[in-house]
């Protein structure tokens, strides 16, 4: 096996079988779930910018054969997640700063108009929603299970998005989050950082639960842009620890 494959322990918790799902929903839905797995596997960093993908590991892991594996490769390199190799098999994409850079600058753009939308549109019952999930979400932090406060972060963006009531907006903000869901991740991987975004989530809660929109907007352009900052610097320390001339 070479270097820069990735295998996955028995017992890590990115290694989850398939099979029993194969009987129940057809081939789409094995697609579907092998897809979802490998890319909570490349966000959560189990699978790392660059790492090739081992069919027969990640095959034996997931409990799926080749074709819904190659399948589900397919629909993440569509995302921008994996790169096709021609006669190579696939590997997963690496992380470009200034794209990066850019995709969350518009997504910033992005829910700063959802939130200011969603003051004005949202239902009381979808802002109690929302405030659920934001509970949730601080729960996650108080136990310091970052996969569990991510999956309710994301929540809590998705469902500002779609308080706005625009599905043109929950459409193009859903495409651009697929790409930079795994660098969204890496920034809470700073503790301080990780601190500082729930003082930022309870004080955008507090405007949107006041239907403050023009403070909410704000809060919302700020808070990405503050991921911007913390990711271009994660990234950047990346590509230097990868720098050849650092190595011996």
């Amino acid at each position: 096996m070479q270097n820069d494959e990735i295998v996955l322990p028995s017992d890590s918790p990115c290694a989850f079988g398939l099979r029993a799902q194969s009987t129940a929903g057809g081939a789409r839905m094995l697609n579907e779930a092998a897809a979802e797995r490998l890319r909570e596997m490349i966000v959560h960093g189990a699978l790392a910018p660059g790492a090739r993908l081992n069919e027969r590991e990640l095959t034996a892991l997931l409990g799926v054969s080749r074709t819904p594996l190659r399948e589900a490769t397919r629909m993440l390199a569509s995302e921008g997640l994996v790169d096709l190799l021609r006669n190579r098999g696939a590997r997963v994409a690496a992380l470009n700063i200034e794209t990066v850079q850019h995709t969350l600058a518009v997504m910033g753009a992005l829910e700063a108009l959802a939130g200011e939308l969603a003051c004005r549109h949202a239902s009381d019952a979808a802002i109690a929603e929302i405030r659920a999930t934001h509970y949730e979400m601080l729960a996650g932090h108080a136990r310091r299970d970052l996969d569990a406060y991510f999956k309710h972060n994301q929540a809590v963006h998705l469902l500002i998005i779609d308080a706005a009531g625009n599905p043109v907006l929950s459409q193009i903000y859903r495409s651009l989050n697929d790409q930079v869901r795994r660098v969204r991740y890496m920034a809470n991987l700073s503790q301080t950082r990780w601190d500082k975004a729930i003082e930022e989530h309870n004080d955008i809660m507090d405007a949107l639960s006041k239907r403050d929109a023009v403070r909410l907007k704000a809060m919302l352009a700020d808070h990405l842009a503050h991921k911007v900052t913390v990711v271009s610097q994660t990234l950047a320390m990346a590509a230097v620890a990868d720098s050849p001339a650092d190595k011996p």
